[in-house]
């Protein structure tokens, strides 16, 4: 299926598996890279040196494209695009908009830029300063999320830019492609679809949790970190809508110095980082740092397998989700799918 993003990026499929901390490495996304879709892999969760390594260890396992998903805030920005350009990627994607500068520089040098936006505005933004394509999330998606449904936001997106828009929150199946597409998008990004692969590296138990798990037991908090958060309702979710502010700042400190022995950063790098995270919003210090260690929540369920002390980001579609098919089996079926959904739509019309 040839869409406008097939062309920018050069995949088969117009498909993008998205860059999920701890989860979107090597092995995940260079079998969506084999599939035909475009592989993003995640880099925030990475110290510079083990970003290198990663890249060269996707293109090890594949000759299709793939790109890297990069934090625009980030202290380290510089040296992670310094590695992106040494190691030849092609595409940067990005969850929060990066500066007319930075897409300036990744342009020059031939790179595909792509941020994540989750309002019309901040599409028109990005576009205004250059950027090849964007990838709208709808409240549906997992991890940070916005309230406006996907059905609503994406043909806002698409009415307003003139670069190709791939549509996220909410796709599973070829039917959802389809319907993107019908909307004027240019492809679909999943998640916490490609998350529940058999090429994903989350333990085992965890994927039997979210395959367990119905719409219902996906929920938005901000309890984590002060931001809107949709994931899976675990035990630390519970606990930390219920903890007062002492215990939720212990716990938070506790966690926020394994983050920084894992990742290298100083102190005052993972306070800054954690800062950022504000955009203009009142958050407690306890949120701050807890936004600076989501990252080793994250880890402790999608490396450790501890559903009861990590986070599970996840978007609506995990209530819908029953199997785990490999990365080439999903894509194959997605476009199977979207191929009989068109024949029928083609029947109503003759």
């Amino acid at each position: 299926m040839e869409t406008a993003l097939t062309r920018l990026v050069g995949v088969r499929r117009p498909i993008v598996q998205t860059g999920m901390g701890w989860v979107a490495g090597p092995r995940l996304v260079s079998a969506a890279a084999n599939a035909g879709a475009l592989g993003i892999l995640a880099s925030a969760t990475m110290t510079p040196d083990h970003l290198r390594d990663a890249i060269r260890e996707v293109r090890s396992r594949t000759d299709a494209p793939f790109g890297v998903n990069l934090r625009a805030d980030a202290g380290d920005a510089a040296d992670r695009v310094r590695i992106m350009l040494e190691e030849g990627v092609r595409v940067a994607s990005f969850a929060l908009a990066p500066s007319p500068e930075l897409i300036a520089r990744l342009k020059e040098a031939g790179v595909v830029v792509i941020p994540s936006v989750g309002a019309r505005r901040h599409a028109e933004k990005v576009a205004a300063w250059g950027a090849d394509a964007v990838i709208v999330q709808g409240g549906e998606g997992g991890g940070h999320t916005g309230e406006v449904a996907t059905s609503v936001l994406l043909p806002q997106v698409v009415d307003a830019v003139d670069i190709p828009v791939v549509a996220a929150g909410g796709f599973f199946d070829g039917r959802g492609l389809v319907a993107a597409l019908a909307y004027g998008a240019a492809g679909v990004a999943m998640g916490t679809r490609f998350l529940l692969t058999s090429d994903s590296t989350v333990p085992d138990a965890v994927k039997a949790r979210y395959l367990a798990a119905t719409v219902r037991d996906v929920t938005v908090t901000r309890a984590v970190d002060g931001l809107p958060h949709r994931m899976l309702r675990t035990e630390l979710v519970d606990a930390l809508e219920r903890s007062g502010r002492i215990r939720t700042l212990a716990h938070a400190a506790r966690r926020a110095a394994g983050f920084r022995r894992l990742s290298g950063l100083t102190w005052r790098q993972l306070i800054r980082d954690g800062l950022a995270t504000r955009h203009g919003k009142e958050l407690t210090w306890s949120q701050v740092l807890l936004a600076a260690n989501t990252p080793m929540l994250l880890k402790s369920a999608m490396v450790d397998g501890r559903t009861d002390l990590g986070v599970m980001a996840s978007g609506q579609v995990a209530g819908v989700i029953d199997d785990l098919p490999s990365c080439a089996e999903l894509v194959e079926r997605i476009e199977k799918e979207a191929e009989e959904a068109l024949a029928q739509l083609a029947e109503l019309t003759d």
